[in-house]
């Protein structure tokens, strides 16, 4: 004997999915709800990052100078500048990218996601052209002091929402 459906269990009201209710909140609720909240969760400016990015990057070429030549630049000065150039750009154009979408007469989520998705996209295409390019074209860099430079560049994220 086969089994029909449901023949061993009855129909459950658990079976049948509810409508969900969703709260809509008006603009007004929401800017009432961002005040309370501002000082428990501070904004953090994307340009307050890129700046942070410019210092870290001034401290490490500071740091890598000390291995290099006495008078002069080094390729170690150079190198650790390159790798926080490589940092601070990409982020430099993916902040424009969403500046110029804030401004946008027709702003609306799905085309700030659009603005989103494809500042992130000019941002790895920089990332990577700049790579290739200095490996190409910059004779006798020194790898160590670029990527160790862009690494702490790159992480200037975790440190700002520290600082916050």
């Amino acid at each position: 004997m086969i089994p029909q459906k449901n023949q061993f269990s009855e129909v459950d009201e658990w079976d049948e999915p509810e409508e969900e209710n969703v709260r809509v909140y008006s603009r007004d609720e929401i800017v009432a709800l961002q005040q309370i909240n501002a000082t428990k969760y501070p904004t953090l400016s994307p340009w307050k990052i890129l700046a942070l990015q410019v210092l870290i990057t001034l401290i490490s070429v500071a740091i890598w100078s000390i291995f290099g030549r006495v008078i002069g630049v080094s390729l170690y000065t150079q190198s650790a500048f390159l790798g926080g150039l490589i940092s601070i750009l990409p982020t430099t154009l993916f902040l424009v990218r969403l500046e110029v979408a804030k401004k946008s007469q027709r702003l609306n989520p799905e085309r700030f996601l659009a603005a989103l998705v494809s500042g992130e996209f000019i941002k790895i295409a920089a990332t990577l052209m700049l790579f290739i390019g200095i490996a190409y074209f910059v004779p006798g860099v020194v790898w160590v002091p670029l990527l160790v430079t862009y690494l702490l560049a790159l992480k200037c994220v975790w440190l700002a929402w520290w600082l916050r």
